[in-house]
């Protein structure tokens, strides 16, 4: 593929986290072992939602699309990873590093989206319960999850074709564990003034407005649980938004740790390390978080493993 000015780049390199040999087996064993559980937790949610009808409810229909969008957005960078770490190879071809930048794009503004769309089910199903399974309805789950997929495909679409526009000179190393937007743009050699301003634009559009979003409907339950009389009540109802605000509130907290680390240290590879919490660590706490709590969750998976020992 050829980018701007004329400049043909065959591939970058993608520098880790440490370019000590011996400390190569235990990033390999740690982010492995990572993956598998990301992997493992998310697919137990899947299964368990899919197989017991009692879950088929917009809660749970949110909940195995973020667990499948995590799987997407872990499967984006640690496989390529793994398989450099254990090929002692470095390289990623340019095709590659875009493809993946479009792919972490789409998944992570996804995993936003869809924690909004959460935010506004807990909202209603905690302050309109009689009305609810009215404007909860499947038909309007559908278009909120299908929407959240239409922009951000189209968002992710944007970012990588501007990325094609770069040219590239002679620094290909990126200091990441992966091909992240903003270090592409950084190693260009050409003007990127549009890039970062439209890198800029959709970060506060698509991070700042759901944000916004999840702000103004935990307000709301706040306000209504607040108003609650019994303790009990205002205890079931705070039950019922738990999880998901730990999730939230863990997602957001480590992507605020990401940008303070980058800004205070100036160091890439510190912000290659702190990156891996929000990349790594939150989609594996995510599964944990939503059934270590939840007994509907568990429910389903003990029945589904018991009816199939029995056959």
């Amino acid at each position: 593929m050829q980018p701007g000015n004329d400049t043909w780049i065959s591939g970058f390199l993608l520098l880790r986290f440490s370019e000590e040999p011996e400390v190569q087996p235990l990033i390999f064993g740690l982010f492995l072992s990572m993956y598998l559980l990301t992997v493992f937790g998310n697919l137990l949610i899947i299964l368990a939602v899919s197989s017991d009808a009692n879950l088929h409810t917009p809660m749970y229909f949110f909940l195995s699309n973020l667990s499948f969008v995590d799987i997407c957005f872990t499967s984006t960078t640690i496989p390529k990873m793994l398989w450099n770490i254990q090929t002692q190879n470095k390289a990623i071809t340019y095709e590659g590093c875009i493809t993946q930048i479009y792919f972490f794009t789409l998944s992570a503004v996804l995993d936003i989206f869809l924690l909004t769309v959460m935010a506004y089910d807990r909202f209603v199903a905690i302050c309109h319960p009689l009305h609810y399974t009215v404007i909860m309805n499947p038909r309007l789950c559908a278009l909120l999850v299908l929407m959240s997929w239409i922009i951000c495909l189209l968002n992710s679409l944007l970012q990588s074709l501007m990325v094609l526009r770069l040219s590239f000179c002679t620094n290909l190393k990126i200091p990441h564990f992966f091909c992240e937007l903003n270090q592409m743009i950084q190693l260009a050699c050409s003007d990127t003034f549009l890039n970062n301003m439209v890198m800029y634009f959709a970060a506060v559009l698509m991070g700042g407005g759901p944000f916004t979003g999840v702000l103004y409907s935990y307000s709301k339950i706040v306000s209504c649980i607040r108003g609650i009389s019994s303790l009990q009540g205002k205890y079931k109802a705070f039950s019922t938004c738990a999880s998901h605000l730990s999730v939230v509130s863990l997602f957001y907290c480590t992507m605020l740790g990401v940008y303070l680390s980058s800004a205070g240290t100036h160091s890439s590879r510190s912000s290659a390390t702190a990156s891996v919490m929000y990349t790594v660590v939150t989609p594996m706490l995510n599964p944990f978080i939503y059934s270590l709590r939840n007994k509907d969750i568990k429910r389903a998976l003990k029945a589904f493993f018991v009816k199939q020992t029995t056959k």
